[in-house]
């Protein structure tokens, strides 16, 4: 019997578990597809561990939907706000994920602002970015986000020559009135998510001007919305960036593994 919680942030949904005393193993873990379906399961978009670590508070272990590891910024944000209903942290916290060592920190608000990595390349290509925070992403301006095919475009896109044997995250962003609109279609979950943290975080970088200096950006997902605040301090190195939003509990449960 494994005990779970639900958590979503901005609609990118994780089944949550604690498991410092580790009673989910291996083999278990071929179960996280079956966890995830959305008829037959319980429902997320991933799967997220939080285990012991020497250094940090805690460590965090996020599986996509089909079973495959990668970082996830929301699930970061949930796995923060889990881990303090966990009793782990209060409202600051260092952990490790798969791109390396993370901070962040839960506000009066309670939104959590999560250090992403530096980024120290950008491609920026006639009609499209790549961009890689954690997870790499592909980055394209659209005039016509609301009625797009994002699944059937973004899947050209994700199994094309380049991309098809390591994967790419594919977002297609609009521009609102004072902010950045963004569809995401993920590696790993292989459809349209309703928000994406790192994906979100891309778009940001992908949106500086020129100069060098100080930004902040507003980004609206299908899900809700989230800020992005990073330092530019050349063409290609963006540094201090975090992504800020919110992270929810939805319900808890048992799983009979």
């Amino acid at each position: 019997m494994i005990k779970f919680e639900k958590y979503h942030g901005t609609g990118n949904d994780f089944i949550m578990i604690d498991n410092r005393e580790n009673q989910v193993h291996a083999e278990v873990l071929s179960s996280v597809s079956s966890w995830c379906d959305r008829r037959f399961g319980i429902g997320a978009d991933g799967v997220i561990l939080i285990e012991e670590h020497p250094e940090c508070d805690f460590n965090m272990i996020y599986f996509n939907s089909d079973g495959s590891k990668s970082f996830c910024g929301n699930g970061s944000r949930c796995a923060v706000i889990f881990a303090r209903s966990l009793g782990i942290i209060e409202n600051e916290a260092r952990f490790m994920a798969v791109d390396g060592m993370h901070e962040a920190k839960i506000d009066e608000d309670y939104r959590v602002h999560l250090k992403m990595a530096d980024v120290k390349d950008i491609e920026e290509h006639d009609e499209y970015f790549f961009i890689n925070t954690g997870s790499p992403h592909y980055i394209k301006y659209v005039s016509d986000l609301e009625e797009m095919d994002v699944v059937q475009e973004a899947r050209a896109i994700r199994y094309s020559e380049r991309f098809e044997k390591e994967g790419t995250n594919v977002n297609f962003v609009g521009l609102g009135k004072d902010r950045l609109m963004v569809r995401t279609y993920e590696r790993g979950v292989e459809d349209e998510t309703l928000s994406c943290g790192t994906g979100v975080t891309a778009v940001a970088l992908s949106a500086a001007g020129d100069e060098c200096g100080k930004y902040e950006a507003l980004i609206q997902t299908l899900g809700g919305t989230l800020e992005v605040a990073y330092d530019k301090i050349d063409e290609n190195n963006f540094v201090n960036i975090c992504l800020i939003g919110p992270g929810e509990k939805v319900f808890e449960g048992v799983i009979n593994a």
